[in-house]
């Protein structure tokens, strides 16, 4: 829900600021003296993030890199999985999350797109909030569950296509229970897996699907020098890349981050969210 500011003036000037709507105070004795008042600046209201036009036949449209980039842009993405069955390992001192990565991209002033599962959202509420609540990163969703939009998708459970749309609402109401006031109406297929049915589940969310066009090769990679070169050698102009950002499956991206970061802007390239690209 956007949140609008309304000036009223009566006998002395007072902003209200309303959600939804407008609670009127007292704005002073009727006797005061009138105050001075300066003409308050416009205030643009926020605008809605960019998406693609619907595909073919209302199909959910798919980005992968922006084609036709004018300079050198590159949006690094991190997927912050968690499996709807994954609980009891987290209890057990898994972590799925990794806030020594997210400190590094604040260090280094990286701007970036994390897809957030619902899961993790709910098994690290603050962290989830803190991180969607920091400008120089975006919130998008990669389904509440991890679970496949197609069948066969790297031993992945698989959602039954009546549920899918609900699998992704589902998410986007653990991001408003965990503080995440604006999630971005992005989707991320758990395993990049989906076909023309999962498209057609999925259109009436409204979002668009978010794919990329290189490969960190991050997952379970201890090789951070590898993980590092791989981006390195397959970025282009427009490029989305994919990472990850959990500590038990990725342990070996942060440190790949400190030699790929400085590397990319000494050749020229600047950092964007997905929503620059788009």
């Amino acid at each position: 829900m956007k949140t609008f500011l309304r000036l009223k003036r009566a006998t002395a000037a007072c902003v209200l600021t309303t959600a939804g709507a407008v609670a009127l105070g007292a704005c002073g004795a009727p006797d005061a003296p009138r105050a001075a008042t300066v003409p308050a600046p416009a205030v643009a209201a926020p605008s809605r993030p960019p998406t693609l036009a619907p595909g073919p036949g209302g199909l959910t449209p798919v980005f992968m890199r922006a084609a036709r980039a004018r300079d050198r842009t590159v949006a690094l993405t991190f997927d912050a999985d968690m499996t709807a069955d994954q609980g009891a390992r987290a209890a057990a001192g898994e972590r799925f999350d990794n806030p020594r990565l997210i400190a590094t991209l604040r260090r280094l002033r990286v701007p970036a797109t994390v897809f957030m599962t619902g899961r993790w959202a709910e098994e690290y509420p603050r962290q989830a909030r803190a991180i969607g609540r920091d400008p120089l990163f975006e919130v998008a969703n990669h389904s509440y569950s991890h679970h496949a939009f197609t069948d066969d998708c790297y031993g992945l459970p698989t959602v039954p296509a009546a549920e899918m749309r609900a699998d992704v609402e589902r998410a986007f109401a653990a991001f408003r229970r965990a503080g995440i006031a604006h999630p971005m109406p992005y989707f991320r297929f758990p395993g990049g897996c989906y076909d023309r049915r999962a498209l057609k589940a999925l259109a009436a969310t409204g979002v668009t699907a978010v794919q990329w066009d290189v490969v960190s090769g991050d997952a379970f990679a201890t090789d951070a020098r590898a993980v590092a070169r791989q981006v390195l050698d397959g970025v282009r102009p427009g490029s989305v890349v994919v990472m990850h950002c959990t500590r038990s499956a990725a342990p070996a991206t942060e440190e790949a981050l400190r030699t790929l970061v400085p590397e990319l802007r000494e050749r020229g390239y600047r950092f964007v969210k997905v929503s620059e690209l788009i």
